[in-house]
């Protein structure tokens, strides 16, 4: 029951109103008896500072952060743990002992969560998108220690960011959208990541829409993976032609699931949390 000793837990980000973690979070705070609730925020951009700064002077245990805030939120944290600091972006906030936001990423875990079972090592991978979910995926990457990462994207300012910052790891290849050689990494690449937020809108869905086109897909094989990180709808229209291709297809719920799982762990220093709590929440959802 919540009253005036209830912490609060929030997702900030815009848009929120597509996500499903307050079902699956409040779901395990119900079954741990803690007195937390989590909510989700919207927030324009150009009130990301004042509400973080803002969440600080109340009762909030913590924050999870979600497009397109992830790089931003790096920039107002205090303290930054090791792997939000090699990725230069943060999905998970929590308040120090001065009352100052540590900046942590538990999107890396989550993104090599539903990858445990496949044989990656020495492979060629494609990420599209440059943003903070695209750097998770890039750590990811290089952890289970593929032999080369493409990323695609038209945002050539994030792009060039990216070959800064990961400028040691020789592994990664940058490209614009419009680049012709992009063809040639599409149809060489064993897994191919979404990173974008095309088709997280359900009307995109309906519309057919794919990430930079039709023509863009065109020379996907049956054998490539192919890994929306888009949990809501389930199977977006990417995953439905690349399983109509005969592709092995990934969505992004067992991410969603494992990253917040982690993000809790985190705000209660180390409880353990039942992922299938989680799993059994958002069942009537995706």
């Amino acid at each position: 029951m919540i009253s005036s000793k209830t912490a609060f837990l929030a997702l900030i980000g815009n848009p929120v109103k597509h996500s499903l973690s307050p079902i699956m979070h409040n779901a395990v705070i119900n079954h741990l008896n803690l007195d937390f609730v989590y909510l989700a925020l919207p927030c324009e951009a150009t009130d990301f500072e004042i509400v973080i700064n803002a969440l600080k002077k109340v009762n909030c245990r913590g924050l999870n952060i979600t497009i397109p805030f992830k790089e931003k939120a790096f920039n107002i944290c205090k303290e930054i743990t090791p792997i939000a600091k090699q990725i230069k972006s943060v999905n998970t906030l929590k308040l120090n002992k001065e009352g100052e936001w540590i900046g942590t990423n538990t999107d890396v875990y989550g993104f090599t969560y539903p990858l445990k079972n496949f044989d990656l090592k020495g492979r060629k991978s494609t990420i599209l998108g440059s943003g903070g979910a695209a750097r998770s995926a890039i750590q990811g990457l290089i952890n289970l220690e593929l032999s080369e990462i493409n990323v695609i994207s038209r945002n050539e300012a994030s792009l060039n960011k990216i070959k800064e910052d990961f400028k040691n790891q020789f592994s990664i290849k940058c490209y614009s959208a419009i680049n012709p050689l992009t063809e040639h990494v599409i149809e060489t690449s064993n897994i191919i990541v979404n990173s974008t937020p095309v088709g997280m809108n359900p009307e995109s869905n309906e519309k057919k829409t794919l990430p930079f086109g039709e023509n863009f897909w065109r020379l996907l094989k049956k054998e490539t993976i192919v890994y929306d990180l888009i949990y809501n709808p389930k199977r977006t229209y990417l995953l439905k032609m690349s399983a109509n291709k005969g592709c092995p297809v990934i969505d992004g719920s067992e991410m969603l699931i494992a990253q917040g799982a982690k993000s809790l762990s985190y705000w209660t220093n180390g409880l353990a949390i039942p992922t299938d709590v989680m799993r059994d929440s958002l069942t009537n959802f995706l």
